[in-house]
């Protein structure tokens, strides 16, 4: 969704609340692909500071499905975002970058609300995601779910330090 900054910037001092809806299906990145559950109205106030400055603050949120960081099962997980950022409109696309300032969510005259949103994802990624807090994981032979039952695996705890010594013994037990 775009919306439209041209009249805001006509009237120096004005200030414009917007409610724009997320169109948002899915969220890729370099991290994967994860389904939007849930995704709230994204609030706007957007003032005219004037000589073409404008203040856009803004509040809302998305839920999607992550996956575990254990047992790979997917976890809604609540991504609420609220922001504040100063747009200096006179600005060229080339100044911006120059300037390090990454607004890639203005487009022209308009403001990209999916972009923007994007961006707040990104920023308030969770560290970690985890079914709860207890997730026993998968199983490393088997890959099968713990948290629903204990696999048949034979499972061995041993110091990894001594793996080599580990060897040597199994291969006296093979003759």
């Amino acid at each position: 969704m775009l919306i439209n900054l041209s009249d805001i910037l006509s009237k120096e001092g004005e200030t414009q609340r917007v409610e724009a809806m997320v169109d948002m299906e899915n969220f890729t990145s370099r991290l994967g692909n994860f389904p939007v559950q849930k995704k709230t109205p994204v609030h706007f106030t957007i003032q005219n500071k004037g000589k073409k400055v404008l203040q856009i603050n803004g509040e809302g949120s998305v839920t999607l499905l992550i996956p575990c960081g254990r047992c790979l099962s997917d976890v809604p997980e609540e991504i609420v975002f609220a922001f504040e950022r100063e747009v200096d409109m006179k600005q060229s696309e080339e100044e911006r970058i120059k300037d390090l300032d990454e607004s890639n969510y203005i487009t022209g005259g308009n403001l990209d609300v999916e972009q923007l949103v994007y961006n707040e994802i990104l920023i308030n990624w969770p560290l970690r995601v985890l079914c709860k807090d207890d997730c026993k994981g998968i199983c490393s032979h088997c890959g099968k779910n713990l948290n629903q039952g204990p696999c048949d695996c034979k499972v061995e705890n041993l110091d990894p330090r001594m793996a080599v010594i580990s060897d040597i013994f199994s291969k006296f037990k093979e003759v």
